[in-house]
Parts: structure tokens; sequence; C-alpha cells
């Protein structure tokens, strides 16, 4: 009889084992920065970035100018020339901006060269993950370098379909 459940409770294990999920950790944020091309591409961004700064603080300068200059003039204007006046500070103000947004915004020019300098190397990195993943049969790799996020998952492990069918949903 205990041979019987040392068997049964070695089969039971076995079968655990062999259904086991396989699961990576790899830190992206640890491999970027090994990377000599990313460091490099970053530089680049750096200077950009540096540059369109410096263009939006001259323009800051000189819209600061512009105001103290007309607070300086301003009682000895008269109405039509202080209106005119007015109307150029809200027209510089909003092209400043403008400007700041066209570089720094949402999908602005930083945005943009980020994807074209970056994205090519990210691509590279989360390719070669892939590939371990595949090679070595992982189920899942986890990012831990911004929180944990999953960065591949075998596709069969995908149970989308079944909750939309849960669902009634086709």
């Amino acid at each position: 009889m205990k041979k019987i459940m040392l068997i049964c409770f070695c089969l039971l294990a076995f079968t655990c084992v062999s259904l086991a999920q396989r699961y990576g950790i790899v830190d992206t944020k640890y491999i970027l920065d090994k990377m000599p091309e990313y460091k490099d591409a970053q530089k680049k961004l750096d200077q950009f970035s540096i540059q369109w700064q410096k263009e939006i603080d001259d323009k800051q300068a000189a819209l600061d100018k512009m105001y103290k200059d007309f607070d300086a003039e301003q009682v000895m204007l008269s109405e039509e020339l202080k209106k005119k006046r007015e109307d150029e500070l809200f027209v510089r103000e909003k092209e400043l901006r403008d400007l700041q947004r066209k570089r720094f915004g949402f999908e602005g020019d930083l945005f943009k060269r980020r994807q074209e300098l970056i994205k090519p190397i990210q691509d590279k990195v989360y390719n070669a993950i892939q590939k371990i993943a595949v090679n070595r049969a992982f189920d899942f790799i986890l990012d831990k370098s911004e929180g944990i996020t999953v960065i591949f998952a075998d596709p069969k492990l995908d149970r989308s379909e079944d909750v939309l069918k849960e669902l009634g949903v086709k």
C-alpha cells in the first residue's frame, strides 16, 4: 500500500511539474543602458532637446523684453497703439506655446525623433527576447524595469476568445 501511494504521489508531482508554466524576467532598462547604439541615440536626442529648449528660451526672453518695454511705454501710448501692441504680444505668446507643443508636446518633434532613433533599438531587444522565449519554451517573459510588464506571452495561453464566448460576444 505504501508503494502504491508513493508511486501515485511521484506521478502526481511529475504531472504538476510538466504542466507548470515557465517564465523569465528581464530588465529592459538595464539591457538598453548596456547597448552602445542606445547610448548614442540617447545623446542625439539630448542634443536635439537642448537645441530646441534654447530656441524656446530665446523666444521667451524676447517675449519677456517685449512685455517689459510695453509696461514701460504703456502710459505714453494711445489706445490704438496700446491695442496693437497687446495683440502683438498675444500673437507672440501663442507662437511660443505652439512652438513648445510642436517640439515637446504629444507626438511633437522630440517624440518623432525618439521613435526614429530609439524604437528600432527597442524592437531589436524585444525580438531577441521573443527569440529566447520561443527557443527555450518560456510561456511568459516579464519586464521588471518599470513595474512588472508582460513582454512575451505564448499565444496558446491567450484565453480572450474563451472569455468572449462566455460573454456571448462573437
